[in-house]
């Protein structure tokens, strides 16, 4: 399989949206063509301890709690080292080396911000270019009125699926 041409969807699920004080708690990411078909998935929960979770703000406490993510972070057992280890290797699987990978999601810069901050490795393998879904989706709100209806499950494989679709979807409106 070649590994060129392929787009690295990311979405993360963290305890806030600090990138200085808040942490990772979920990663999935997509490896996709151009055509938007899925090549191959990752997805991994960091541990994070009791004191960790408790200085989540009120809107992740609320969310993580509902979905089940909290619950499923106090039982994970690799830490986010061992998280961005296996990450790493997806990429280095999927994509090739030494060429700079285009990362893509919904508000791609919070997960980049994430990203850059605690994950240096994963980073220094992406593009300073990023899809974001969410610049389309201002587009097509705000000049054509078309707002895609997208699932808010706040789990991170779901998120990037939804982004996925959101993104053919303003794309089908071009045609």
């Amino acid at each position: 399989m070649t590994k060129t041409k392929k787009i690295l969807w990311i979405d993360l699920e963290m305890t806030g949206l600090d990138m200085n004080k808040d942490v990772i708690l979920e990663v999935a990411a997509i490896v996709t063509d151009w055509d938007f078909k899925e090549l191959a998935t990752f997805e991994e929960i960091v541990h994070q301890s009791d004191q960790t979770l408790e200085t989540m703000n009120e809107w992740s406490i609320n969310q993580h709690g509902i979905s089940g993510l909290t619950e499923r972070v106090r039982s994970a057992k690799k830490s986010s080292t061992q998280v961005e280890d296996d990450l790493l290797k997806f990429i280095d699987k999927n994509f090739e080396k030494d060429v700079p990978i285009l990362l893509a999601g919904n508000s791609i810069h919070m997960d980049r911000r994430f990203i850059e901050t605690q994950w240096k490795r994963v980073d220094a393998k992406l593009h300073y270019r990023m899809l974001d879904v969410s610049a389309w989706k201002v587009v097509f709100e705000s000049k054509f009125k078309k707002k895609f209806a997208k699932p808010e499950e706040h789990r991170a494989l779901g998120d990037i699926r939804g982004s996925i679709e959101e993104l053919k979807y303003y794309l089908a409106k071009l045609k």
